[in-house]
């Protein structure tokens, strides 16, 4: 049996290997403009035709566009999965629980007071911004978690938190200037689109060291989901364990909403998806997994984004909904049952 399993993981990683690398080609040689595989390995690989217009589109367009998807999909799937494990609660997530809208509220808020005085908003303006804005919506639902024990009333609380937000953010919005109400509003749409290599730098600096302390707490997490007398027992201090997960996942949300805007149902489905296929919850496992799976959802999410209706593009946040909202409908009607 246990032979199974180890099967069953080295198969699924495999496959998630074989899917990011189609997801890598797929997304660089579809466009607009079409690229043979041929030139595209010259550039990529020896750099050749540079100052050409292929060389520009696949190294300032499409490579940073792509990596973008793969860090902040990973980093999305691993803030739903801290969440899953912080509250035991299948749908708990950032969209769902409104922390993704108190991100997004603090950065507007934060935006609009210092586009007054400064003619750019830094980016990591926005992730401070955006990390404040998460751990206050966190806040407000750990108030309401303790007393409400059903998940249906939990997501009620969730969606409550994300209206108050999203209405705070309308009212501030209201009272912009005409040039930030557009950035903010292409923004708060949830888009991969006018990513730089600073970008996603940054966003690198923030989601790998994040996602690698993440996975050191494999063993506390593994204990926790037995429970918190077995992991007390286990000489894990639950107290400061839970103030780490909170710090994680924050930190993780608030970097995608910060640089590419509030994307939904990423961080609930994507780690049902995997434990699913892995057939097992344990946290060394299936954490790995989780990150991967989210970059290639997210990857082949944003490719569909930019080519179904080309030359528009669509908001990422409407194409995971599409295909993330059915998990979660299918979540609470197994758990109902």
């Amino acid at each position: 049996m246990q032979i199974k399993k180890i099967i069953r993981c080295q198969v699924v990683y495999i496959l998630l290997v074989v899917l990011f690398v189609l997801a890598v080609i797929f997304n660089i040689n579809t466009g607009n403009v079409h690229i043979s595989p041929a030139r595209i390995f010259r550039i990529i690989f020896l750099h050749g035709d540079m100052g050409t217009p292929e060389y520009n589109i696949i190294w300032k367009i499409r490579l940073p566009r792509l990596c973008m998807a793969a860090i902040l999909g990973g980093a999305l799937s691993l803030s739903g999965f801290l969440l899953q494990t912080f509250f035991r609660n299948p749908i708990a997530g950032p969209f769902v629980l409104g922390i993704s809208s108190g991100a997004k509220m603090f950065v507007a808020i934060t935006m609009i007071f210092l586009l007054k005085y400064m003619s750019g908003m830094p980016l990591w303006a926005q992730v401070a911004a955006a990390f404040v804005g998460s751990l206050l919506a966190m806040l407000y639902v750990l108030l309401f978690a303790n007393r409400v024990k059903s998940m249906s009333m939990l997501l009620v609380v969730g969606i409550m938190i994300s209206y108050i937000c999203s209405a705070i953010t309308d009212l501030c919005i209201t009272f912009a200037n005409d040039s930030d109400i557009a950035n903010l509003t292409h923004w708060a749409m949830g888009s991969f689109s006018g990513s730089s290599w600073s970008t996603v730098k940054l966003a690198a600096a923030v989601v790998f060291p994040t996602a690698v302390v993440t996975f050191l707490f494999s063993k506390p997490i593994s204990a926790y989901l037995l429970g918190e007398g077995y992991a007390q027992s286990m000489g894990i201090r639950i107290r400061f364990f839970r103030v780490c997960i909170i710090l994680l996942s924050s930190l993780l949300s608030a970097c995608v909403t910060a640089l590419a805007g509030p994307i939904s149902f990423v961080g609930i489905a994507v780690p049902h998806i995997t434990r699913l296929s892995l057939k097992t919850t344990k946290p060394v496992v299936t954490i790995p997994a989780i990150f991967l799976c989210g970059a290639v959802f997210c990857m082949f999410c944003d490719l569909i984004a930019r080519t179904i209706f080309s030359p528009s593009e669509l908001a990422i946040g409407t194409v995971t909904a599409v295909f993330g909202a059915p998990v979660v409908i299918w979540l609470m009607v197994k758990r109902q049952k």
